[in-house]
């Protein structure tokens, strides 16, 4: 199965996800969706077991790894959202976020949204925080993301 998520940089994105247990695979890129969202977004594709890993889990983790509560000026290039991949997925993901606002202090901004299409990044940024663990953006944005999952999460070292 798969879902889209966007909300900050990819880069950050792609390592949450590409933690943890279930998710199989994750394209770094940029998303769609239908009119008015369809500006391209960086965002991610992740492709997960559901029989491991629920749906809810990964929007839990989306909504705790980003400024899931934060309107700012790059929000167009960072659109807090789930794309979904049909009508079911569109339920579960509004009924998982109306569950998770709960943990909030704040109104969640993360919308559902339709898939629309996808591009993907350049190759040279893809897997960055596999390929650049010790680099000042990863040490500094990617990995403080990486501890807050470990301590709600099932998470797997980061393969490089």
């Amino acid at each position: 199965m798969r879902v889209g998520f966007g909300g900050g940089c990819h880069w950050c994105t792609e390592a949450v996800f590409q933690s943890l247990h279930g998710v199989s695979r994750v394209e770094q890129g940029y998303i769609r969706s239908m009119p008015p969202d369809d500006a391209w977004s960086e965002a991610v594709i992740v492709h997960f077991e559901p029989e491991t890993t629920r749906l809810e889990t990964l929007i839990d983790a989306h909504l705790h790894t980003h400024s899931a509560t934060k309107r700012h000026a790059l929000r167009e290039r960072y659109r807090s959202a789930v794309y979904v991949f049909g009508p079911a997925q569109k339920r579960a993901a509004c009924e998982a976020i109306t569950a998770l606002q709960a943990a909030f202090s704040d109104r969640l901004i993360t919308r559902v949204l339709p898939f629309a299409a996808f591009r993907p990044s350049d190759e040279r940024n893809q897997n960055y925080f596999r390929k650049h663990p010790e680099a000042p953006f990863s040490q500094r944005y990617i990995q403080p993301k990486l501890e807050r999952l470990q301590s709600r999460f099932a998470v797997q070292a980061p393969r490089r």
